[in-house]
């Protein structure tokens, strides 16, 4: 019988941090007063949770004999059978059906997108994530299906600078985790993931800086011509914030391999924060 914990631990929940980018659409619409649509948002966020963890489930039930052979990642309920497969199967059912189901109801088209997210993801746990180049982008293109919900939940505008301030955004976080698995698995790469023996540390490092360069003049340009123009004195956070970042990926940090842990990094965090802070405030102005 599996325990709770395992299971809990299956659904990986310290992932779901890719999901809040859901809330950008309530910031950034001024709606963050609105408490109706925060709850809808936050609905919204549990939806997603719970397709996001169904394709978790159904990726380590693909992935079970490699994960095994990954010193990280051997521990991992189903990989070390504390899960069996069949429940594991199961539980992915159960709870993209839920997500699914939660989601229509908040709006159908959010059903819609739910829907496509999690066939990407189910398309890249088969395929995409072995075609070089095509992984870190379809990752990046669920972090835009994931913050465009936000804006169809609430019926606003799906602005151009949401789509590709997110979709680089994706590219650059995907892109340092490729760098921080190379980095960390070295020799044995290739037996973890194909794609990872095509992918150099040079290509990859090359990828990160324009990812950068590109994520520091989207952020530039959409202060300047959108409207909130104060936001330009926000520019010397968020390149401490992209540089600190990018230290962390280049020094082989562990948080290179698990993004979710950037909250263990105090001056990233409390960045961070200052950042959404004054975000806020400006945009309420």
């Amino acid at each position: 019988m599996a325990k709770i914990k395992d299971i809990i631990n299956s659904l990986r929940p310290y992932q779901w941090y890719k999901n809040l980018v859901i809330f950008l659409a309530i910031i950034f619409s001024k709606h963050f007063l609105i408490i109706g649509d925060w709850l809808h948002s936050i609905i919204g966020f549990i939806a997603l949770c719970l397709i996001s963890s169904s394709t978790y489930l159904l990726n380590d039930i693909i992935d079970k004999k490699l994960d095994f052979k990954n010193q990280e990642k051997k521990f991992r309920p189903i990989a070390s059978e504390k899960i069996s497969v069949t429940f594991a199967a199961t539980l992915a059912v159960i709870l993209l059906f839920s997500g699914i189901i939660i989601a229509y109801q908040l709006n159908p088209v959010f059903s819609m997108v739910g829907g496509v997210m999690f066939l990407l993801s189910l398309a890249y746990s088969l395929y995409i994530k072995n075609i070089l180049f095509a992984d870190i982008i379809e990752i990046a293109f669920n972090f835009v299906l994931r913050a465009v919900s936000g804006a169809i939940i609430l019926g606003v505008y799906i602005s151009p600078w949401l789509i590709i301030g997110v979709f680089f955004f994706g590219l650059y976080l995907a892109t340092g985790k490729r760098y921080g698995e190379v980095y960390y698995l070295k020799e044995r790469s290739s037996a973890h993931r194909s794609v990872l023996s095509m992918y150099s540390k040079e290509i990859l490092m090359s990828l990160f800086s324009i990812f950068l360069s590109v994520l520091i003049v989207i952020f530039s340009l959409f202060s300047f011509l959108s409207g909130h123009s104060n936001l330009l004195w926000t520019t010397p956070i968020f390149l401490y914030l992209l540089l600190r970042y990018y230290y962390l990926i280049t020094s082989g940090n562990r948080i290179a391999r698990k993004p979710e842990e950037i909250i263990k990094d105090l001056p990233l965090l409390i960045g961070s924060l200052i950042f959404i802070i004054l975000t806020v405030i400006i945009i309420s102005l």
